[in-house]
């Protein structure tokens, strides 16, 4: 059975969602979360997105990315995962699929719904018990709006 078409839209902002191949664990280390974080910036300079949100949970990645070419999204997240994957297969010693089936897009089609997008994403850690309050996890764009982070303010366009 053809997997449906994703919907592409000019100028429309994506939520993206990628899971770790049957729900397993694609961040184990600091170092991990570090090396995904330097791949969306090499993406972003690379195709010219923006970036709005991010969570990097243990086991999947939600991110807000907004395209002006609507043919690069799927060679955005296809050069980040196929890198990440690359990197953790040689850094755990594993072999095949990091992640399960391709990954999710889901048009953000109105200016209120974003804000309310966002906050979905940057309080995922808190509904899984992560942390008690968004700003307190390692790994999301909540906690870098809130800081001085160089590593991470200049990705996002706010």
């Amino acid at each position: 059975m053809p997997r449906i078409a994703r919907i592409l839209i000019e100028n429309a902002c994506y939520h993206i969602i990628t899971r770790g191949n049957q729900k397993q664990l694609v961040f184990l280390e600091q170092n991990d979360y570090q090396k995904y974080i330097r791949l969306l910036e090499k993406y972003k300079n690379k195709f010219g997105f923006k970036m709005y949100a991010f969570c990097l949970m243990p086991n999947h990645v939600h991110i807000i990315i907004q395209v002006v070419d609507l043919n690069v999204l799927n060679k955005i997240m296809r050069g980040i995962n196929l890198s990440y994957t690359l990197y953790f297969n040689n850094k755990y010693k594993k072999v095949g699929h990091l992640w399960q089936d391709r990954f999710k897009s889901k048009v953000i089609e109105k200016e209120s719904y974003i804000l309310d997008c966002i906050n979905y994403i940057e309080n995922n850690p808190v509904r899984a018990f992560l942390v008690s309050q968004a700003n307190e996890y390692l790994w999301n764009s909540c906690r870098f709006r809130a800081t001085d982070n160089r590593l991470v303010n200049h990705l996002f366009d706010y």
